[in-house]
This record gives structure tokens, sequence and C-alpha cells, in this order.
């Protein structure tokens, strides 16, 4: 099941609170305590952070897969977001042991960059939301042709999530994959995590009977609405189906596109026929799937410099900015991202 801290930190102590979920993530990630005791330091950094320059704001932590090549792998992300002043001078914050008297956000980070196996940030006036992960390698292996990324955080004062995201390589193909299991608490991610299983061992098919394979995979449980997405990178195609209310957008060449899933329930009342949208993925390709913990206002951002980020980053602002500060999660809430080359993205 998804084990995720969802922290507010609006005062002193809950950096502490941080830190020692950070340490547990790791201890269930298998992670040595070197690399253990350098995410409890990032955690604590970006937790300060927040107190100090952003008024407060909230942390999430969580485990996430980074399969190289089809084995799995597992990660601690660690996200900070805020509704602060934003960071003056990023180049000037990103420097290890700078820092600052003034309103904006910054020390700290650049200790975060140095010891994080991945690290990037977003910030504007709106605020910051910063990810930093921390796996058993001290840098993640780049991956110049796709990169995946996401958040997943629980109803309010729940410890597990109910969904789940997931992604792996099979050859040209790149598979993600959001369920959401119906309801909440353990049945439900008991549903989500059997769909994740599933998509390990059929990620070499397409879409429609990698659902299929889910639907059968998911009978003993309460169910799921599951969306996958499937990018040959030799042919630039997406393919795209799903089952349930999961929520679809393509950005292509500055401009989004709404992808529809099917009526239904994978595992309980799955249509006779799976529609597949086929679509022509380009560099500058992002895609957007999301749980219905996501309230339907949310706006698809615009920004060239966000779309390029860390597609954690891009999922994570996504989230903040279509929530309210002031009001708790009334719904498991996840967003995954895949998202092509950042050349042609930036502005």
């Amino acid at each position: 099941m998804t084990r995720v801290w969802d922290i507010p930190v609006h005062d002193s102590t809950r950096v502490r609170d941080v830190r020692v979920a950070a340490e547990a993530a790791c201890l269930l990630a298998g992670i040595d305590p070197h690399r253990t005791a350098l995410a409890a330091l990032a955690a604590t950094e970006l937790a300060t952070n927040l107190l100090k320059h952003a008024g407060g704001g909230r942390m999430v932590i969580g485990l996430v897969d980074h399969p190289p090549q089809g084995a799995r792998a597992a990660a601690v992300q660690l996200t900070a977001l805020d509704h602060g002043p934003g960071i003056a001078d990023v180049n000037a914050a990103m420097r290890d042991g700078h820092s600052t008297s003034d309103a904006s956000l910054g020390a700290g980070l650049g200790t975060c960059l140095r010891i994080s196996s991945a690290f990037d940030l977003y910030s504007t006036h709106r605020g910051t939301v910063a990810v930093s992960r921390i796996g058993q390698d001290d840098k993640e292996k780049a991956r110049s042709d796709v990169r995946t990324g996401g958040i997943n955080v629980p109803r309010a004062h729940d410890e597990h999530s109910g969904d789940a995201y997931c992604w792996t390589r099979s050859g040209a193909r790149v598979t993600v994959m959001l369920a959401d299991g119906l309801g909440h608490g353990g049945k439900a991610a008991d549903a989500s995590h059997t769909a994740v299983g599933e998509l390990y061992r059929a990620a070499h098919l397409p879409v429609a009977e990698i659902l299929r394979r889910m639907h059968l995979a998911l009978r003993p449980t309460r169910g799921a609405a599951v969306a996958v997405a499937q990018l040959d990178t030799d042919g630039g195609e997406l393919t795209f189906a799903g089952v349930g209310d999961i929520g679809a957008r393509l950005y292509t060449e500055g401009s989004w596109e709404r992808l529809v899933s099917h009526p239904g329930t994978v595992g309980a009342q799955f249509p006779a026929a799976v529609p597949v949208r086929c679509l022509t993925w380009r560099p500058d390709s992002l895609l957007v799937l999301h749980s219905d913990g996501l309230p339907s206002r949310w706006v698809p951002p615009e920004d060239g410099d966000l779309l390029a980020r860390d597609p954690a980053v891009v999922a994570a602002t996504i989230l903040r900015d279509a929530s309210s500060p002031a009001s708790p999660t009334h719904d498991d809430t996840c967003v995954a991202v895949l998202a092509g080359d950042t050349a042609d993205r930036r502005p």
C-alpha cells in the first residue's frame, strides 16, 4: 500500500515530524543509513525554509518507483509546497551555503541540490514547489527522450492513499498508469496496487490488453478507475485508454486536449470494448493523468518554464494551484506526468 506523509508545516515542532517521516520512508524503501541521513537533512532544510521564508506550507513524503529499464527501484520523494512570496533569485538560492535575511525563500536549497539523487523547483510570486528524491544512487540516470513523475496524497488524516501511479519501460514502449481504488483506506489501496503489480507484468502489451489483464486481476478487490498511456518512443505515437473517472490532458504545440476515459470500473463493470486514442507525440508534448481528487476547476498550466521542470514538480504545482491552502484534502489525490524533451518547452 502507498504510505504517504502529508504534513502541514506551520510551527517549528513540525520540522521534527518531517525529519522522522523522511527516515521512516527510507526504512520502507530499504535505503541505507548514509542515504537515510541525507534524506533527513534534505527534509529538514525544506521544512525549515517553509517556516522561515514562506510563512509555512506543506511537506508530502512518499515512496516512488524509478525503474531504469523494467526493474523497480524505490526512492523517497520529498515535496515542499507553499503559497509564499517565491524566490527572488533562484540561481543564488541554489548555491550551496547561500542564506538570505530578506523575505525570499533560499537557505538550504543548495544543500538539497547537492545531496539529492534528483532535485528541482519552480518558483513564482504564487509560491514555490521543490522536489527532492533520495535513492540508493547518488544521482538518477538521466533520460533524454522521456521523463515521468507525480505526486500522491491521501485524504486528510489518512495514512494510506487509495490512489497509485507508476510507470515502466519495455524496449521503446514507456507505459504510465494511474489507478483510483474505489472508496478510501486500505481496501482502496489494495485495488490500486493490484493494478500497479499487473502493469509491471503486462507492460509489453498494448493499452487495451493491459486494462483487460487488470480487470481480471482486480476482480477479488473492490475495483478501481484506471487509465493507461503508452508512448512508442521510436514511432512518436501515444496511445491512451481509461475505464472510470480518471482525468487526462495532453499538451502539444502550445495547446491542451482533454482525453476521455470510458465509464466503468476495472475489476467490476468492464466495457465490452475499450476505446483507444492514438495521438502524435512531439518533443514538447506533456501528458497529465489525475484522479478525481483533483478539483474539477483546475486550469492546465501554460508557463513554459514550469512545463520544462521535473514532471514531479509539474504534478505538485498542479495539485497546489488547484487546491485551497486553507482547506484539507477531502479525497485521495494523485497526479502523474509524462513529458518529452524539455528543449522545445522553455520560453
